[in-house]
């Protein structure tokens, strides 16, 4: 089964990978003029290449900022920056300051292509003036470190941020701007994806308050007044379209799980909640399969797409999917003809070099046998070290695209 899990993996982020995306997308845009390309997050690479194969010598100049290791080599008259991710650096605000250079005077004649995938809020950043990178650093960290859910996180980033919430697209002007957008957050709303510096903000004053209030965050005194100051509610002259999403990523993995002999059946493409418990809910269907046959006779792949959130309670070393996949071990022990994935479509797990974790019936016996403890390790957040020990890591490498996270339960 783990030959199936392998093959699982492989044929569904080679579905979602940008190239294609990019050129469809692109072949139903009319840009005119000189194209001048900014290309930010994960997926900024692969997604600026295909955009370079498609329109040549007419991209005049451009950026593309990306996660460290996402880089691929360099890219005909354009500026490659690697920036720090899930917590911008000082490359971030490098990339940033270029773009906005770049898209600086300009005038109506004139194009600008923005390609944005997932990462794209810690990847790209300007504080605004009375802010600093450390000041959106710590309010950043406080918010993942009590799980917040990326759509909150962002709308905090937009009001301390000279590029996010619709503010870069204001400085494009009056150049028209063109945007492809990868998706990385549920619903696809452009608003939020990456932070949405090319899109309307919906996000208000007020819901940046209740946030903050609502998980403790502590904000010092003079970021308050940034925190009071609206973002851009409507923007002219931009086009955007939405392209792949964690939808095409199940739908791969159901059509790779239904040619190995699997039945497959989408559970959700909005799982939203903490990765243990989603671990264990999985595991938990995997019993009832088992046992009675629903919510669907063996064999068969049950599979979630979504985002799940981490807790930070521990010092350890992992992220949301090897935390889900460890949980479900616990809920596996046992059973026979059972295998559970559970991977990151970016290749990159948390702050970690593995896309996310793999664990079948046998796990739990394999860590008992080796005097491993899950129930320690996910106490302290530390499951990369013990799925590494029991062979139980997924490791694809940076995979040049970001459309959320997949989990699939296979039961023969």
């Amino acid at each position: 089964m783990l030959h199936d899990a392998q093959v699982i993996i492989r044929e569904s982020i080679a579905a979602v990978l940008p190239d294609e995306a990019v050129h469809r997308a692109l072949s139903a845009m009319q840009l005119p003029g000189r194209v001048t390309l900014v290309a930010i997050g994960k997926a900024a690479w692969r997604m600026a290449r295909a955009a370079c194969d498609h329109l040549g010598a007419r991209i005049a100049r451009g950026i593309v900022v990306t996660k460290y290791g996402h880089s691929e080599g360099p890219l005909p008259g354009l500026t490659i920056i690697e920036a720090g991710h899930p917590v911008p650096d000082g490359n971030s605000i490098l990339g940033a300051q270029e773009a906005l250079r770049l898209v600086s005077g300009l005038t109506q004649e004139d194009a600008v292509l923005f390609l944005v995938s997932g990462g794209g809020s810690a990847l790209f950043e300007q504080p605004l003036p009375g802010a600093s990178l450390e000041d959106i650093a710590a309010v950043t960290q406080q918010l993942l470190a009590c799980g917040a859910p990326i759509g909150e996180i962002n709308a905090v980033r937009k009001h301390l941020s000279a590029v996010k919430g619709g503010r870069f697209a204001a400085a494009c002007a009056p150049a028209s701007l063109h945007c492809i957008l990868l998706s990385d957050v549920l619903g696809d709303r452009p608003d939020v994806i990456a932070s949405g510096p090319a899109a309307p903000d919906a996000s208000t004053c007020a819901d940046v308050a209740a946030i903050i209030a609502r998980h403790g965050v502590r904000v010092p005194a003079h970021l308050l007044p940034l925190l009071r100051m609206e973002t851009p509610k409507s923007l002219c002259r931009v086009e955007t379209v939405v392209t792949g999403s964690v939808t095409a990523l199940c739908d791969a993995a159901a059509a790779a799980a239904a040619r190995l002999g699997y039945t497959p059946l989408i559970l959700t493409t909005t799982l939203s909640c903490e990765a243990r418990e989603a671990g264990a809910m999985l595991a938990s269907i995997a019993q009832e399969i088992r046992r009675s046959g629903r919510p669907i006779p063996p064999p068969c792949a049950v599979i979630a797409g979504g985002e799940t959130v981490v807790h930070l309670r521990g010092d350890g070393k992992g992220g949301r999917n090897q935390e889900l996949a460890l949980a479900a071990a616990k809920g596996l022990d046992g059973l026979d003809g059972v295998c559970l994935l559970s991977l990151g479509s970016d290749g990159t797990d948390g702050p970690t070099d593995a896309a996310g974790g793999v664990v079948t019936g046998a796990s739990a016996q394999l860590c008992r046998a080796l005097g491993l403890s899950i129930d320690d390790a996910l106490a302290r957040n530390d499951a990369y070290p013990l799925l590494g020990q029991i062979g139980g890591l997924i490791m694809t490498g940076p995979t040049g695209t970001n459309v959320n996270d997949v989990a699939v339960l296979l039961v023969r």
